[in-house]
């Protein structure tokens, strides 16, 4: 199957709010594996930090700190999952599962895990992968997975037509699903009118009305930050 060549190539970085930002770095990074590459104080966003570690080839897990953000409470069932069989509010994130490249990476991640007295169910195979379930600081809802077999996922085989139709995909709709369109239109394209019936960033109304009306280059040039905060020799 060709991509459309303006498909996503992968995650660049997930970014998670964390009540103590210090602990879910030790965790992601001493726990887990993952080096911290950034940490500098959020870019026009008075109070908040920033960290990015780094999970694999321009591929980083991002963790958030802001002031007073232990008043807001973990409710499982609501804002948290809990486990990977849990329910949590739309828009929420269930779970989110590492890649590793095998079998072996997978068991070794396990262990390293399990060896800072976490947790650690499995590997289960579910035939399209093999994954273990663990949890982080916060109530996160964690899993590491490996692909099952050589050459990924196999759309023929692993897209269910019963639970497509419980979910109202017909079959028209099944295919464009499955093979997008390349988009082939004009650039740049102007920023659409305010539609109430569209997703929406959550700032204030009026605000977010004039940041829609901005050109792109004011809005580039009034909110970017490109210098990093320490002056590397050389």
């Amino acid at each position: 199957m060709t991509e459309p060549t303006t498909t996503s190539r992968g995650m660049h970085h997930i970014a998670i709010m964390a009540t103590d930002i210090k602990a879910h770095i030790a965790f992601f990074s001493e726990v887990v594996g993952c080096p911290l590459v950034a940490f500098f104080d959020m870019h026009g966003v008075p109070g908040g930090q920033h960290a990015f570690l780094k999970m694999g080839e321009h591929c980083y897990f991002s963790i958030v700190g802001m002031p007073d953000v232990a008043k807001a409470k973990i409710v499982v069932g609501q804002t948290h999952s809990g486990t990977g069989m849990g329910s949590s509010a739309p828009g929420t994130m269930q779970h989110f599962a590492f890649r590793t490249d095998n079998e072996a990476a997978l068991l070794s991640l396990r262990d390293r895990i399990r060896s800072h007295g976490v947790n650690v169910i499995g590997p289960i195979d579910h035939g399209m992968c093999k994954s273990i379930y663990f949890a982080g600081p916060d109530q996160l809802t964690l899993e590491a997975a490996c692909p099952a077999a050589v050459g990924g996922i196999d759309p023929r085989a692993w897209i269910d037509p019963k639970t497509c139709a419980k979910a109202g995909i017909s079959a028209d709709e099944l295919s464009r699903y499955k093979s997008p369109k390349s988009y082939s239109g004009p650039s740049p394209v102007p920023q659409p009118p305010y539609d109430p019936s569209k997703p929406h960033q959550a700032y204030p109304l009026e605000r977010y009305k004039k940041m829609l009306a901005a050109p792109d280059d004011v809005i580039a040039k009034n909110a970017s930050f490109t210098d990093p905060p320490v002056k590397v020799p050389g």
